[in-house]
């Protein structure tokens, strides 16, 4: 019903007030039909009362004879508050006397001369005599005889002025009961609807803003059920904060996990579009994170890595089962799918299932673990190994020709001093010992390289970058670099001799690596001080070539382990352990490169690398080395 009150208090209202209306109504109709009833009852009494005191006084008068005594009683009783006219007639009903007006003028009415004859003996009637009329008869009687009857006629504007008197008394008495009634209903109202309003207002604020928690707890103004019902609200509520505060707690930790796990993370939906990445697999797939969502495998990844993938996706939501270390490899792009690819990577995928109910796989996650560091560490690994094989081999192949090398040597010495041989032969001879110096000093080198020395001593540079350079005189012949050497050769330093040969072996290997044919090579040391620590004295040492240069890209990755330039040749070890024997050393390098512009001849001095080392002349250096 749309006219109800849709609130409880006005309901309550409304309700008792119709509830009041419908007693009072009902007890008023009871109480006017009593009250009527009675009325009329008292209105017979009084004219039965009247008729027969106005007989009674005109009998006196009679026996008396006084008629004028008749007259008067009949007027006294006409001028009384309840009677509207009174008349005394004789026995054939003829009026005789009224109370106002003129005897001929009221005649008996047929009604009253047919009450005559029902008339008994000393006892007063009333009868209704029509048009809303009561009148009242009683015979007069002297001595036996009958002289006359005397009528009252009731006036019924008194007698309706006493029911509208109880029914005006009865509305008053209503609304009063109803005004009360309703104050009182009002007050109790306020009393059941005021925390039915809080705690309506309450959930409307928990339903529109469930983080705010400035209107909680509510407060609670009653002692009563409805009061208890706010407090297990206010329970409700603080249970709900604190269960989403430990929500949200799961869920910050989650998210940082996913964050700033060193491992990528991505889900998939049914269709195997991308829902959730972390940053590390969007640095792996080269594209922006805020590109990710929505997309699929193939929209990010080369076809062949995004088939395979995808499959495996597919077959986790097929079959409900985690699939493991699948080995992708590929190229990393510039782009998604475009740009050249450079280094090779090598990806671990595992895919797994995630439910939102025990039946029903919604989606599922992607772990991918960056295998290309590991892969490189492998490859080089067995590289070094082969390496270190071949410096053992090459080891004992120069320990095994020590052998026979001198025996050469002592026979070219017994030739050109005992055998008496001519010029040209003795010219033969002597040639043949210069190169058998020459063979003893290479495996000499050979030997110092593989036997390096586990303490540091003091050590002459110049001999030192004389027997590295030495070491690539082929490849620098072949290549036809001019070398330029510019060091002391008595100047000495105290550090592992072996270890910095390394250094240099590796620097002058990357030089020669990076310089075309026809270019140049600087090797230059002296004394000097630490440019950091002026108080240090040391050597500096600059290694310099003419070869291509290296962007800033390269130069910033240059000393980190496995990076290389060198795809299939590179291990991604040389300069990252020569970086390290330089720390142990404590020293210093900078790096300066230029890369060739357009434009510009790639020989000369277009392009080039330097490296600058400083390494202090430190003997406190052998309390740092290894037992």
């Amino acid at each position: 019903m749309r006219w109800w009150p849709r609130s409880i208090r006005w309901q309550m209202l409304a309700g008792l007030v119709l509830l009041e209306a419908l007693s009072l109504g009902l007890f008023a109709a009871v109480l006017v039909h009593q009250q009527t009833h009675e009325v009329y009852q008292r209105a017979y009494q009084r004219l039965a009362h009247q008729a027969t005191s106005v007989a009674t006084q005109a009998k006196e008068a009679l026996l008396q004879e006084r008629p004028g005594w008749v007259q008067q009683s009949v007027r006294m009783m006409g001028e009384a508050p309840s009677v509207a006219f009174a008349k005394i007639t004789d026995p054939a009903g003829n009026v005789l006397f009224v109370s106002s007006g003129e005897a001929e003028d009221k005649p008996l009415s047929e009604v009253e001369h047919a009450q005559i004859p029902r008339i008994t003996h000393d006892e007063a009637r009333v009868f209704d005599a029509g048009q809303n009329r009561l009148e009242g008869v009683c015979p007069i009687y002297t001595g036996g005889d009958l002289r006359g009857f005397a009528w009252v006629e009731t006036d019924r504007a008194w007698d309706d002025e006493q029911l509208n008197t109880v029914q005006h008394d009865t509305v008053i008495f209503g609304v009063i009961w109803l005004v009360a009634s309703a104050l009182l209903v009002f007050i109790m109202a306020r009393s059941i609807s005021g925390p039915l309003a809080t705690l309506h207002r309450g959930t409307r604020a928990l339903m529109n803003a469930p983080e705010q928690s400035a209107n909680f707890p509510l407060p609670v103004a009653v002692h009563n059920e409805i009061g208890d019902l706010i407090e297990a609200f206010n329970r409700m509520v603080a249970s709900i904060a604190e269960q989403r505060a430990g929500l949200h707690d799961t869920l910050s930790l989650l998210d940082s996990m996913l964050a700033n796990a060193p491992i990528g993370l991505a889900f998939f939906d049914r269709r195997c579009r991308i829902v959730r990445v972390n940053h590390v697999f969007a640095d792996m797939t080269g594209v922006p994170l805020s590109r990710h969502l929505g997309r699929t495998l193939p929209e990010l990844l080369p076809a062949p890595v995004a088939q395979d993938l995808e499959s495996s996706v597919l077959r986790v939501f097929t079959s409900e089962a985690a699939v493991r270390n699948q080995e992708l490899s590929g190229h990393a792009f510039s782009g998604a799918q475009g740009g050249k690819p450079s280094r090779p990577w090598t990806w671990l995928a595992s895919a797994y299932p995630v439910r939102t109910t025990p039946q029903q796989v919604r989606w599922v996650g992607v772990i991918v673990l960056d295998a290309s560091d590991r892969k490189r560490s492998e490859d080089a690994l067995r590289k070094t190994e082969k390496l270190a094989a071949t410096g053992r081999l090459a080891a004992s192949i120069a320990h095994e020709i020590n052998n026979p090398l001198e025996a050469i040597t002592n026979l070219l010495f017994l030739l050109r001093n005992f055998c008496q041989l001519e010029d040209p032969a003795l010219n033969y001879v002597t040639m043949a010992e210069h190169e058998a110096r020459r063979i003893a000093e290479i495996t000499q080198q050979t030997l110092r390289f593989y036997r390096q020395s586990t303490l540091p001593t003091r050590a002459n540079m110049s001999e030192l970058l004389d027997s590295v350079l030495s070491l690539y005189q082929g490849r620098l012949n072949t290549l036809n670099i001019q070398v330029t050497r510019d060091y002391d050769a008595q100047m000495d330093l105290f550090c592992f001799a072996g270890e910095v040969r390394q250094v240099f072996a590796n620097l002058v290997g990357n030089a020669i690596d990076a310089t075309p044919e026809g270019g140049g090579l600087i090797l230059r040391a002296r004394r000097s001080r630490n440019w950091k620590m002026p108080g240090q004295e040391g050597v500096r040492f600059a290694v310099a070539d003419t070869g291509s240069g290296m962007d800033a890209t390269v130069r910033e990755h240059v000393f980190e382990a496995f990076f290389t330039t060198k795809e299939v040749t590179g291990t991604g070890l040389g300069l990252w352990v020569s970086h390290e024997i330089i720390q142990k050393h404590k020293g210093i390098v900078h790096l300066r490169s230029r890369t060739a512009h357009k434009g510009e001849p790639p020989a000369g001095h277009a392009s080039g690398t330097v490296f600058q080392i400083f390494l202090p002349d430190d003997p406190s250096l052998k309390s740092t080395a290894p037992a």
